[in-house]
């Protein structure tokens, strides 16, 4: 018999219940992480008690969600590892009308009734020490072949909750799983009930899948209907070709390599997914037949900021992904004017010399899904561009107005008035030493500035 590891905690809960004559696994995730050899996030408890008489049995408990049937156990963390345990009462869900949530919740003393409303087979198993792996629907079948299928008819499983049909496409980038058939069918049939799912729901799963080791399947969700629901702008960026020397892909298919190519960051992956959504919309053609996307960095941005907020992400994730997009294609065409220490210090200073890893990433990444044409040229200009950043870096260049060697202060004594002309004369002063840093000590500053009023 295959036996969990399970954390000490959860083990004591599940021998109290039992004791107390209540049946008692640890289910769901975990089981399916444990059996894949994976540690879980997450050990959830079902059982027959009610959560009434859960509370009675244990001191300390939260009431998490007791008209669901959930409360939190809390064991003592000075013996167990873990301290903290969702115990969920088995239930029987009530008739959906809004492919979101039961109208009403119904406790049972059925293990199989519980597991029978849970999402996918590999889901849907129990365990605890002394019955194993409790495996009703051919959960650790599924698991050995990689499949993800639905418990029962998927069409019901789908009504009673249309985030699952992104969920399964997540679940697939995750484990490297293929989608049963069946199960690919009813998905594609109810992808418009997605658009009853909150923002913030769909978000969530969304983020999952992109940042899991597959988020090229991300093209499986436009396949089967479901990006035209929650993220109408990739469909459009997968049916835009692109006639031009530097690509080989739609603007969706590079986007997808691009995100192959970034580290499983959140702001990388939306980074890459966003960089060139701005591009149908900028898209020309010229009298030779090749395609041109001028000014498709601001239009990506820009896109990229109404996707963000209407997914309800949250603001520093916004503003760093934003940065990503708007800036990504910075040195693309490689020259002189892109490599020249002056043009590049004024770049850092927009970017940030902070920010400056992020744009190596998603420019290198760039690269990677294009094709092969002047790519010596593109690969030598990062690298430069790489070198003179650490240049910067290293000598501590003057990039923002905090850095000047002179602030308000002395503009003051010099006989200057806060306000307009002074945020103007500090600006001046930052430009000046963005071309010259060595300008950047009090004695030049007060130079260019008395200079400046002279005028």
């Amino acid at each position: 018999m295959f036996k969990i590891d399970m954390p000490t905690g959860a083990r004591f809960i599940i021998d109290k219940l039992n004791s107390a004559g209540f049946e008692a696994y640890i289910v769901g995730g975990c089981v399916r992480d444990s059996l894949l050899g994976k540690t879980p996030n997450d050990w959830d408890i079902t059982t027959s008690a009610t959560p009434y008489e859960v509370k009675n049995i244990f001191r300390r408990t939260i009431d998490t969600g007791i008209q669901h049937g959930t409360v939190t156990v809390l064991v003592d963390r000075n013996i167990h590892e873990d301290y903290a345990f969702e115990v969920t009462t088995y239930r029987i869900d009530g008739e959906y009308e809004d492919h979101r949530r039961p109208n009403s919740v119904e406790f049972t003393t059925s293990l199989e009734g519980d597991l029978k409303r849970r999402d996918f087979t590999i889901n849907a198993m129990a365990y605890n020490d002394t019955e194993g792996v409790i495996d009703i629907f051919g959960g650790m079948e599924d698991l050995e072949q990689g499949v993800i299928r639905c418990v029962g008819n998927p069409t019901d499983r789908f009504d009673e909750d249309a985030l699952r049909i992104l969920r399964a496409v997540r679940f697939g980038a995750q484990l490297g799983f293929a989608i049963d058939e069946a199960t690919r069918v009813a998905m594609s049939n109810q992808a418009k009930f997605l658009k009853d799912i909150s923002a913030e729901r769909i978000q969530v799963e969304l983020t999952k899948l992109i940042t899991s080791d597959n988020p090229e399947r991300l093209v499986e969700a436009y396949e089967l209907g479901l990006t035209k629901i929650f993220l109408p702008e990739f469909d459009v960026m997968m049916e835009t070709k692109q006639n031009n020397p530097y690509h080989i892909y739609t603007v969706g298919m590079h986007t997808i390599k691009v995100m192959e190519n970034v580290p499983k960051d959140t702001a990388y992956r939306y980074g890459a997914l966003f960089h060139d959504m701005g591009k149908p919309s900028c898209k020309t053609t010229d009298a030779d037949g090749v395609d041109h996307f001028y000014g498709h960095q601001q239009a990506s941005e820009k896109l990229a900021k109404v996707v963000m907020k209407r997914l309800k992400m949250d603001n520093a994730t916004i503003d760093r992904v934003a940065r990503i997009v708007l800036y990504h294609d910075y040195g693309i065409n490689g020259g002189d004017d892109f490599i020249n220490i002056k043009a590049f210090r004024r770049f850092v200073a927009k970017m940030g010399l902070i920010n400056m890893p992020d744009f190596f990433v998603i420019r290198k990444a760039d690269m990677v899904g294009q094709s092969d044409y002047d790519l010596e040229n593109r690969v030598k200009c990062v690298n430069i561009m790489e070198e003179l950043y650490e240049t910067i870096k290293e000598e501590g260049h003057c990039l923002k107005i905090s850095d000047l060697a002179i602030d308000g202060k002395v503009l003051m004594e010099l006989g200057m008035k806060p306000g307009r002309e002074m945020g103007q004369m500090l600006h001046y002063l930052l430009d000046m030493v963005l071309d010259e840093p060595l300008l950047n000590n009090k004695e030049n500053l007060i130079n260019l500035v008395r200079q400046k009023l002279g005028d």
